[in-house]
């Protein structure tokens, strides 16, 4: 399924909300619920758009489809499915080499300097609500303007 379109109806079928330009979409890749209901509130209260999967297959068909919408990616190093949070930051990067990326983790901080994809951030569990705005808007303010 990984690679083919997405229809409207069935990202709405599943729950995804088709994002709206100009608004500052996180795509939120975690899937344990208590840690997706903390980051989401967060980023909502910061001022950001959490759109919340719990797999790398179902962020990467979203990248594919909607890349242009997603302002950063928040993921999960250890994910349900086959991608890890690494394959789905190196595949978003492939999309868009300047998007934000923050890692979540809480074992797999050691692997980052071999498995991050450069100028991303790492949130070691547990972490506070308000380190997840921080590293988001830090890394979403790097990027330089589009002049389009």
């Amino acid at each position: 399924m990984v690679g083919e379109i997405i229809s409207e109806s069935w990202a709405t079928s599943i729950g995804i909300r088709t994002p709206v330009q100009n608004e500052l979409i996180v795509l939120v890749v975690e899937d344990e619920d208590p840690i997706q209901d903390m980051v989401g509130e967060a980023l909502s209260g910061g001022g950001f758009e959490p759109q919340i999967v719990s797999s790398g297959e179902e962020a990467v068909i979203l990248l594919k489809t909607e890349s242009t919408s997603y302002r950063a990616l928040l993921t999960d190093v250890h994910l349900r499915g086959k991608l890890t949070g690494w394959e789905v930051a190196k595949q978003a990067r492939e999309i868009n080499p300047e998007m934000p990326v923050v890692y979540m983790t809480g074992a797999a901080a050691d692997q980052w300097p071999s498995h991050g994809v450069p100028n991303s951030v790492l949130l070691n569990k547990p972490f506070a609500p308000a380190q997840v705005v921080t590293a988001v808007s830090q890394l979403h303010n790097q990027i330089p303007p589009s002049h389009s």
